[in-house]
């Protein structure tokens, strides 16, 4: 092999190895990688104003979930299962489910519910729950006995 093939083979190999690095190999125009953009998921019309929140956020493959309550009487069983049912829609109407969250937030009112909480919690999120951090707060909006958001990808 002469000298300038072994030049032009190490070359090539050298931009081969460049594009693959940047992630442009093989990738023709419509493989191309574009920004992620912020997407809200909403059933329905968007508001005439700008509402103080969104429920459901989706950017790039992240999906995320403000905090969910629970309204009506009842136990902390009883609000701890609505909130997750509500969190499970919201997830499925972004192309997510409970299986691929990430991280979950569970704001208690109070905190000797715990243990019932985490009864109702276990096992909603399949065989591998997400990280989770509880904290006890003052209080609730709506007299929710539990408030959880969540971080999942679609």
């Amino acid at each position: 092999m002469s000298k300038n093939t072994r030049r032009n083979l190490i070359q090539g190999a050298v931009t081969a190895a460049t594009a693959v690095a940047a992630g442009a190999a093989s990738a023709g125009p419509a493989e191309a990688q574009t920004a992620p953009v912020k997407k809200v998921i909403r059933k329905g019309a968007k508001p005439a104003t700008p509402p103080l929140f969104n429920s459901t956020i989706q950017y790039g493959n992240l999906v995320f979930v403000a905090g969910v309550g629970y309204h009506e009487g009842h136990d902390i069983k009883v609000h701890t299962d609505g909130v997750l049912k509500q969190i499970q829609k919201q997830l499925e109407d972004a192309g997510s489910s409970m299986d691929k969250v990430l991280k979950a937030t569970v704001f208690l009112a109070d905190l000797k519910d715990y243990a019932a909480m985490n009864e109702v919690f276990r096992g909603r999120f399949g065989d591998e729950p997400p990280v989770r951090t509880t904290v006890s707060v003052a209080g609730l909006p709506g007299d929710s006995l539990v408030e959880i958001d969540v971080i999942a990808y679609v």
